[in-house]
Formats: structure tokens, C-alpha cells, sequence
């Protein structure tokens, strides 16, 4: 079928979908709870085979929710304006700014440098590289930021045809390992971070989520790394040149951006064991704004610059935030109807070993994010999940961060992720290469979030 047609007749599906379950007789669901249901399959079903983009389909919450009865306007476009949005709007706005100044080069080259000029620690040093960096800005602007930088390298390699290919993957896979480390790494962590405040009233900081995630993106990352390395040269090049001194000195904003920077990831840090005894009312979404407002403010050293002004700004991903929006807002129809009530009884007689469910539950999410938006399917699953903890004998923490997780874990198709897609269109790896590659990758993520989740789990509470 025509790509056009396709997209026609998926568009006409979801609200057929919608009507069906609408109008439906479903046993011990009250209507608003059915509203919810019907609703959120004709989002998801968009959302899934992208019918429209991401963003449109997602502002129907705003539409359906209160046209259909689930939960009010008011409740639904609350979740639009949610602190998360705005502690990931804050994220946004200083990796704009480490973009604008040059900073993020700087700090891949110095970082690659540092690593040495045998082709396996080249890949290492941008694998480390692409992954700090992504721990802060998002993975699609990291790869965008590398991608280049990991080209002119690869070109210094021709003669080793396994090199760029490497690279190629080490540059995707980093960043969207890289991503997991922090809560504004990665959409879904975000995500799951608002469903268990909404639901359990359990709030995840910045810094017990990296004391939980960091380690995990790190032991990924070095098996990331000896698998992509293991047919690469080992003696040292001499035709390597890392030129960081054509950056020349760090400049003015440069420093400034970083000061600011790491003052923001130092209160991310610190805040839970020592800023909340002085200011109780401290919180992470503070701190990010904090840091953006202050890079609106403070003088470039250049021109009449400042570090960021409004135009920069613009450039914000828009479509990502009504994503989370939407994700939130359905969030809070399940908390808000009786469907979560509803879901839970349907698994109430499941016989299966809980943490059976657990293994089954986080390698159907990373394989199910090979073709479907991590985002979305994080936005879908996740609320769903924590209505079935209870049934399951799971503890929805184990559960939904598993999930979390297991939803930034696709590495075998270009689809996947943003990453995968854009390293992809270098030219220098095939589609069987990504599917090698991301199969091994995809087995070790789920066997490590599941060692992880049922050993280190505590360590968030």
C-alpha cells in the first residue's frame, strides 16, 4: 500500500477504534473509566503508526478527555504545564546554550584526545564522549553534535573498512546509553518519574536516579564498547589527528556556560542530602529554571551577546514536551477513573512467577521500541503497568523503571531511535550491520535492567 493511502487509513482507524470501545459494553468499568480506555487506544494506535505527527496526535487528550467524559479540561491541560515539562524545558535551554558556545566540542575532543590514537581507543573516547554529553542535551542533538566530528575521524581510517562502522554505532548506542544516566537524558525517565509522583506519591530526585542509572549506563557502555571493538587495530596511528588546538583557547562564554553548567548539575547532585534541609521547597524543575533564567541573563563577554536569548531559545523541541504532556495527562486520567481499578482485576488470577512477568515484561518493551517512539510507548505502557503491579505481585518501582528503561534500550533498526536513524544515514553502515550489532546489545540490556531492577532497586527508595 502507498505510503499516503497508509497514513489515510490509519487516520480514519483511531477514531473507529475509539467509537468501538466508547460504545461498548465492558462489565464493572464506569463510563469515565471506558471514556479513558477508548480514548487512549485511538491515541496510541496514532501514536504507534505515526498517522499524523507525534505532536498533533499529541494534543487529543485536550480533546477527547473532556468531550468524551474521562476527566476534565482543566485536569487534563494541567498536566501540559507539569514541573517535569518544565525540569526538561530547563535541560533543553542549557544544552542549547553548551551548543551555541561550541562547548560540547570541546569537550569531546578534549575527552578523545585525552583517550589516545589506537582505533579502539578512539572509539572508546567518543563512546564516553557522546555519552556525557547526552546526559545532559538531548540524544538526537548529541548524535547531530558527533556525527560530523566522527566522519572527519573515520576518513583518517580508510584503510580499515570496520572502523567507520564502529564508530557509526558506538556514536548511536553511546548516546542513547548516555541518555539513561540522568532524568533528562531520556524522555521515559521523565516519564516514569511522573507516573510513580502521580500515582504513589514516590518522587525519584536527580540524584538517586543517577546513583541507580549511571552505573548501569557505564557497564553497558564498556560492553558496548569491547563488542564494537573487537576487530578493530590495536597499535597506535600516527595519521590520527585530533586537532584541539584549532579550537584554540577556551573562551569567555565558554567558561561561563560551564560555570553555570556545573553549578546546576552540582544542586541536581546535592539537593536531596543538602540543600532541602535549608530550602524544603527546592526541587529539581528549580534548579534547571533557575540555570536557564540565568543564561538569559548573563553578558556573553561578546558583542552585546548574552549566553541565550529567545531565538536560540526557539529551537526548543516543542514536539517532545506535548509528548510528555500527553504521556502526563493520560497518566492522570488513570488516576483519576476507575480503569486502573479495572486493568488490575483483569490480572488478578495471573499464575506466573512475579519475577518471570518482570523478565517478560522488559524484553517485550525493549523489542516493541524497534519500531514504535520510545516516548509514546513509555506515555502508553507505563500507567497501564502500574495498574498491574499490585495483581502481578510486582512492586510498581521494579516495574515502571524497568520499563523506563527497557524503552531507550532499541538498537537494531534505524526506526528505533533518533540516534540509530541518524548515524544510519552516514552511508557507512549497512542495515545488517544495526541488526547484529543491536540484537547483541538488546540481549544485554534486558538481562542487565533486570539484574539491576531486582538487585539495586532499593537504592531508589
Amino acid at each position: 500500500m502507498d505510503k499516503r493511502y497508509y497514513r489515510i487509513f490509519n487516520l480514519f482507524v483511531g477514531p473507529l477504534l475509539f467509537l468501538l470501545v466508547y460504545f461498548a459494553e465492558i462489565q464493572g468499568l464506569s463510563h469515565e473509566g471506558k471514556a479513558l480506555m477508548a480514548s487512549t487506544i485511538w491515541i496510541a494506535y496514532w501514536w504507534i503508526t505515526e498517522a499524523t505527527e507525534l505532536a498533533i496526535t499529541s494534543l487529543l487528550p485536550i480533546v477527547l478527555f473532556p468531550l468524551s467524559g474521562a476527566i476534565s479540561l482543566k485536569a487534563t491541560a494541567s498536566e501540559y504545564g507539569n514541573p517535569f515539562i518544565f525540569l526538561f524545558m530547563g535541560g533543553f535551554i542549557i544544552g542549547l546554550a553548551i551548543e551555541k558556545w561550541n562547548l560540547h566540542k570541546r569537550i569531546a575532543f578534549n575527552i578523545i584526545k585525552k583517550i589516545g590514537t589506537r582505533e579502539s581507543s578512539v572509539l572508546l573516547g567518543f563512546m564516553i564522549a557522546t555519552a556525557f554529553i547526552s546526559m545532559w542535551i538531548s540524544n538526537t542533538a548529541t548524535t547531530v553534535i558527533m556525527l560530523p566530528i566522527g566522519m572527519s575521524v573515520a576518513m583518517q581510517f580508510k584503510s580499515d573498512k570496520h572502523f567507520g562502522k564502529s564508530l557509526m554505532l558506538g556514536i548511536a548506542y553511546a548516546a542513547s546509553i548516555g541518555g539513561m544516566a540522568t532524568l533528562i537524558g531520556t524522555p521515559p525517565n521523565i516519564i516514569m518519574a511522573g507516573v510513580l509522583k502521580e500515582f504513589a506519591g514516590i518522587e525519584i530526585s536527580f540524584f538517586h536516579w543517577m546513583i541507580f542509572a549511571t552505573p548501569f549506563s557505564i557497564i553497558l557502555l564498556i560492553v558496548c564498547w569491547w563488542f564494537l571493538s573487537r576487530n578493530l587495530k590495536r597499535e597506535k596511528s600516527s595519521s590520527v589527528l585530533l586537532n584541539t588546538e584549532s579550537m584554540g583557547k577556551i573562551t569567555a562564554p565558554e567558561k561561563r556556560v560551564l560555570i553555570v553548567f556545573l553549578g546546576v548539575a552540582f544542586f541536581w547532585i546535592t539537593r536531596t542530602f543538602l540543600w532541602n534541609k535549608l530550602i524544603p521547597e527546592l526541587d529539581d524543575t528549580l534548579i534547571a529554571m533557575v540555570g536557564a533564567i540565568i543564561l538569559f541573563l548573563i553578558p556573553s563577554g561578546q558583542n552585546e551577546d548574552k549566553l541565550m536569548n529567545w531565538n536560540t531559545a526557539k529551537a526548543l523541541p516543542w514536539d517532545v514536551l506535548l509528548i510528555f504532556g500527553a504521556g502526563l495527562a493520560i497518566a492522570k486520567g488513570f488516576s483519576e477513573t476507575d480503569l486502573t481499578r479495572w486493568i488490575a482485576q483483569q490480572f488478578a488470577n495471573t499464575h506466573f512467577y512475579p519475577l518471570i512477568i518482570l523478565l517478560i515484561i522488559i524484553a517485550a518493551i525493549n523489542f516493541l521500541t524497534e519500531i514504535t517512539s520510545n516516548t509514546a510507548t513509555a506515555s502508553i505502557v507505563l500507567p497501564i503497568l502500574y495498574s498491574i503491579s499490585y495483581s502481578l505481585q510486582l512492586s510498581p518501582l521494579s516495574l515502571l523503571v524497568g520499563a523506563a528503561i527497557a524503552s531507550s534500550c532499541a538498537f537494531m533498526l534505524p526506526v528505533a531511535t533518533p540516534p540509530n536513524a541518524i548515524v544510519f544515514s552516514s552511508g557507512e553502515i549497512k542495515i545488517k550491520d544495526m541488526i547484529r550489532a543491536g540484537f547483541f546489545m538488546n540481549i544485554v540490556s534486558i538481562l542487565l535492567i533486570y539484574f539491576f531492577v531486582i538487585t539495586f532497586i532499593g537504592v531508589l527508595e
